[in-house]
């Protein structure tokens, strides 16, 4: 089942999405147990918006054992836990923005969502599963001069205004631990991998979250990324003014953004 969020009639709904194309309206989102309204809507005729707007987004670094390596960092002993602002979430087809602080080397990183379904803290990794309604396609945007030069820490990097794309929806029926995941930069793949080459999987992420944080109903755990990031290419491929971006996961679909320059030529960075 796919549910998503979007704007018609300068009305925010919920809704799921039949095969003809149509989509069922939902009076709420559903982990606030919304219901079906008997309306419906053509797919065509409403504009997505980012599936869920989570109370908090928490990103997982280096999970992905062949991006830990092209990094140059080792292998986690436990997931590297770290925070993107839910300001930062944007829907599909929305564009990111290269914000005039730092537009030089803004980076994409495809990654598999997990939304969470039900509010849960200390969740055993066998139960995991059970409070997450679905997933969805993200992209952790970030600006890698902030998070490897200028800062001493992650939370301006990956922050900025639209540096989390979401989308284009949450598919509820999905098993993730082998998933293809890739992203596509004006029509060349940079990224591919599988989720089976998580460091941690879905499950373990999950229950470690918990035990840190209370996850409310619309959480966003963003898992990690596989290997082909910009940074660690040679040379660097860092998003620029017309790019196109898609994420794409086995099982979900499309996430695709495009990118605009949001500076002067003489504003930010290094």
């Amino acid at each position: 089942m796919k549910i998503v969020r979007f704007l018609k009639d300068d009305r925010v709904r919920f809704g799921i999405v039949e095969e003809s194309g149509a989509i069922r309206c939902l009076d709420a989102a559903p982990w606030e147990e919304g219901s079906l309204t008997g309306e419906r809507r053509d797919f065509a005729d409403v504009h997505l918006l980012a599936p869920v707007m989570p109370p908090d987004v928490i990103a997982i670094g280096l999970n992905y054992r062949e991006h830990a390596r092209e990094s140059g960092a080792e292998e986690p002993d436990e997931p590297v836990i770290f925070l993107k602002a839910s300001s930062s979430v944007t829907g599909p087809g929305a564009p990111i923005l290269l914000p005039s602080m730092a537009p030089r080397e803004v980076d994409y990183e495809a990654e598999l969502g997990i939304v969470i379904g039900r509010a849960c803290r200390d969740v055993d990794e066998e139960d995991a599963l059970d409070y997450v309604v679905g997933f969805t396609c993200a992209n952790d945007v970030s600006a890698r001069d902030c998070q490897r030069r200028r800062d001493v820490q992650w939370a301006r990097a990956k922050s900025f205004a639209t540096f989390c794309p979401l989308g284009p929806w949450i598919e509820t029926e999905l098993y993730p631990a082998d998933l293809e995941v890739k992203l596509v930069l004006n029509g060349m793949t940079m990224q591919r991998g599988r989720t089976s080459d998580m460091i941690f999987d879905c499950r373990r992420l999950i229950s470690y979250c918990s035990r840190i944080f209370t996850l409310q109903p619309g959480t966003l755990i963003i898992t990690g990324t596989p290997p082909g990031v910009g940074f660690a290419r040679q040379p660097p491929v860092f998003l620029k003014d017309g790019d196109q971006v898609e994420v794409e996961i086995e099982g979900i679909g499309k996430l695709i953004n495009p990118v605009i320059a949001d500076f002067n030529e003489n504003a930010g960075g290094d």
